[in-house]
């Protein structure tokens, strides 16, 4: 952060006219502000953001990134620890604004915006408040307070599996009745460890034999074949 009142600030955006405009708007702010840098493509701004460190960074959510969208560098445009981010954005996205302040931003407005109230928001940034409108505001709070659904018992069973018993039970289900001995040579282990793992799955799934393997088995899927990831 400046060590001085004027606020640092760096414009982002890939319309030349309007990032000349909102310089030119800029200058004559009250708290001082100066615009030490303006980049129309995001590499040049990341760039700028690691070795100048302004204290605002005024980052236009339409800014055409390859195909990328540009909230996705707001953590790298924000990696100096120092700058603090405002979005323009040219929709009213709740789920994309959202997505920004995750990202870093801590304030969000319309490209509709007033130049006092931009001027205002950059200020209250640098001063480290927040400045989001009550909608969007609103909408986090509601899913950041909405409660978890309750975890599946079925699922957790499941997932203490590991890798080789998940094949194995496949294996009993596709072999339908299979003897012991060919569900092992099936799976290049012997009988005996072949019991080892069928007491584990057992245990783990709170089936009692193969037949109630084989029911619960059937009932969630787990015929289907696993791969390593």
């Amino acid at each position: 952060m400046s060590t001085n009142n004027v606020i640092r600030v760096m414009l982002v955006s890939d319309h030349k006219t309007w990032l000349w405009g909102l310089e030119q708007l800029l200058a004559g702010a009250q708290p001082a502000m100066q615009v030490v840098a303006s980049s129309t493509e995001i590499d040049s701004a990341l760039l700028l953001a690691r070795t100048l460190c302004p204290d605002v960074i005024v980052l236009d959510a339409d800014l055409g990134c390859g195909g990328a969208c540009a909230i996705d560098y707001l953590p790298q445009l924000l990696g100096n620890g120092v700058s603090r981010a405002l979005l323009f954005s040219g929709t009213q996205d709740q789920a994309a604004c959202g997505r920004a302040v995750r990202s870093g931003a801590r304030a969000v407005l319309g490209k509709e915006t007033s130049v006092k109230q931009m001027v205002d928001a950059i200020a209250r940034l640098h001063r480290g408040e927040l400045c989001l409108e009550p909608a969007l505001l609103d909408s986090m709070l509601g899913v950041l307070n909405k409660p978890e659904a309750a975890p599946d018992p079925e699922e957790q069973r499941i997932a203490r599996l590991t890798l080789k018993e998940r094949k194995i039970v496949a294996m009993m289900v596709e072999g339908n009745g299979a003897l012991n001995r060919a569900i092992a040579q099936r799976a290049f282990i012997s009988e005996q460890t072949l019991r080892n793992h069928l007491t584990s799955i057992y245990s783990k799934l709170d089936v009692t034999n193969r037949l109630e393997l084989y029911v619960y088995a059937t009932r969630n899927r787990l015929a289907e074949p696993v791969h390593a990831e």
